[in-house]
């Protein structure tokens, strides 16, 4: 537990929850927009963006870098659109070509500059799969304070985002064009999962995502009570999994993440109040003994008369 005294543990940490707070309630915005996939094509759309930044600027600067994710997840997410508007295909399987090629991109870019005179040296690594622990101070900095730009980009203009998400007709009629909404919807998912990128990884981050939000699902019929218990659940996932990782030297954050988030939906599947399985038999068994009764009642008078 003396982990816990250490001051730059303590700042990793509470970029970590921020980020799942924040990860946590854009998911939310992503889950009922069904673009859950699209989270995770625009995180392998941003590996080649953060090893070009790194060759330009030739160190590892986190804001650097995160500038380069954004501008490749960005034109990850304009491709998807040009190949959905202009050909036959399908938005699923635009999202499932620029995932591969763009990842692929990435890691071949990334095999390049680990041969270079730089070479390990570089840590590029730890963007697979996260590390929150090679963070310095600035980066925490950095990361944390986008967390917040995400959360109050939501919380300030809520109804903005319910209406875009639940009426989009009437949203148009309160002058609210579905154009700049889906600009800052575009904006503000590239700028959740760039932040997140070292911390969780490339790979995973898309899970931060989409787990925190799938998990409040099963507890809630209400938008405003799923994105809370999401950014809880997300903000919880973030914590454990960064206390984990710091267990073991060069132990990835990432995975002790998306394992931490993995049991709170294995939680909410089960004893979920809102067709939990657990929850949903019990009530199935309740009606049915409850049907029986009903049944067996007219025959018991019937019965009585007949005496």
């Amino acid at each position: 537990m003396s982990i816990l005294l250490s001051i730059n543990f303590q700042w990793v940490l509470i970029s970590t929850i921020l980020l799942g707070i924040a990860s946590g309630m854009f998911g939310t915005l992503a889950y009922w927009k069904r673009q859950s996939l699209m989270s995770d094509a625009l995180s392998h759309a941003a590996l080649p963006g953060v090893v070009i930044a790194f060759i330009i600027i030739g160190e590892k600067n986190l804001f650097a870098l995160i500038l380069g994710a954004a501008a490749s997840a960005l034109l990850g997410a304009w491709f998807i659109h040009v190949i959905r508007s202009s050909s036959r295909i399908k938005e699923d399987t635009a999202m499932g070509i620029i995932l591969s090629v763009f990842f692929g991109a990435g890691i071949v870019l990334l095999s390049i500059v680990n041969q270079s005179a730089s070479g390990n040296q570089s840590g590029l690594d730890t963007f697979i799969f996260g590390q929150a622990a090679s963070m310095v101070r600035t980066d925490v900095y950095t990361m944390a304070g986008l967390a917040i730009a995400i959360i109050l980009l939501i919380v300030i203009a809520f109804k903005e985002w319910k209406l875009y998400l639940f009426d989009n007709d009437f949203a148009r009629g309160l002058g609210l064009p579905s154009s700049v909404m889906n600009s800052f919807y575009v904006i503000g998912l590239v700028t959740t999962i760039v932040i997140g990128i070292q911390a969780v990884g490339v790979i995973l981050m898309a899970a931060l995502l989409i787990i925190p939000a799938v998990s409040a699902r099963y507890w809630t019929n209400s938008f405003k009570t799923m994105m809370v218990l999401s950014a809880i659940f997300g903000g919880f996932s973030g914590a454990a999994g960064t206390f984990l990782s710091a267990q073991g030297a060069g132990w990835p954050t990432g995975p002790f993440i998306v394992l931490s988030a993995a049991v709170f939906f294995l939680f909410s599947l089960l004893f979920g109040r809102e067709k939990g399985l657990i929850v949903e038999r019990l009530e199935f068994k309740y009606q049915q003994r409850k049907a029986i009764a009903q049944n067996e009642a007219p025959g018991m008078l019937k019965e009585g008369g007949q005496e």
